[in-house]
């Protein structure tokens, strides 16, 4: 399903003729995002036929134990813009729990993936096991915020620049690729608001198998509650007494 997601998502990468909408929440959609869902959306339908899906661009179909959520484009305001740093996430949730999540980022040349109890694994090529730092302090730890809007929409400003204070060095790597990166131990920390489910599941087994910790800001499981925080796990309880309310 990656490789398909991959075929269409960079066939149209930096088309110039590249249609794109902005939906009733005020975020764009391009005609690749619809593309790729139904591609994925077709390929489970034929492969895993009682099996529910929820995708960012059509919604909930059917009702089971198993589903898939999907992102088509993560990052589609990188996308519409040229910018590399966008991903298609495809989870499968048992149960109300990822347990299986891809990543791929074709214009950043990686993907990542993970199923529980199997690790957490880069670079298709050759398959490489990644895991978490052991940073144990956060005023060693680097972090990523993401989207400032996501902070000052949710009145935690004042939260941020505290915490800013208190690591070594705060950066705004973007969408994905920032837990991709908390995966792999290049950075220790990922935070930010403003999230739906298909934003995170495909996150939360990479994170999770690669060692680390993911919850929302306010300490919930799982990709559910609007926000999140992932850690590298040794972080975790320290920047939760810094965040949680």
């Amino acid at each position: 399903m990656a490789d398909a997601a991959d075929a269409i998502s960079m066939a149209r990468f930096r088309a110039h003729d590249l249609a794109v909408t902005t939906k009733a929440d005020t975020t764009h959609v391009t005609d690749a995002d619809r593309a790729v869902e139904q591609r994925i959306r077709d390929m489970l339908q034929a492969e895993r036929p009682d099996d529910a899906i929820f995708g960012e661009e059509f919604g909930s179909t059917g009702d089971a134990e198993r589903q898939w959520i999907i992102d088509p484009i993560d990052g589609t305001a990188h996308y519409l813009r040229g910018a590399p740093i966008w991903a298609t996430l495809i989870a499968l949730v048992v149960d109300h729990h990822p347990v299986v999540g891809v990543v791929s980022a074709p214009a950043l040349g990686g993907r990542w993936w993970a199923a529980q109890g199997q690790g957490a694994w880069t670079d298709v090529a050759k398959p490489r096991q990644i895991h978490v730092s052991k940073v144990r302090e956060l005023s060693d730890a680097v972090l990523s915020y993401n989207a400032i809007q996501g902070w000052d929409g949710a009145g935690r400003i004042d939260d941020l620049v505290a915490l800013q204070r208190d690591v070594w060095r705060a950066r705004s790597y973007g969408d994905a690729w920032s837990y991709m990166l908390l995966a792999e131990g290049t950075i220790d920390a990922v935070a930010e608001f403003d999230l739906k489910p298909y934003d995170m599941a495909a996150l939360v087994p990479v994170i999770e198998e690669a060692g680390g910790t993911f919850t929302s800001i306010g300490g919930q499981l799982g990709p559910w509650h609007g926000s999140a925080l992932a850690s590298n796990g040794a972080l975790h309880e320290q920047l939760l007494s810094r965040l949680a309310r």
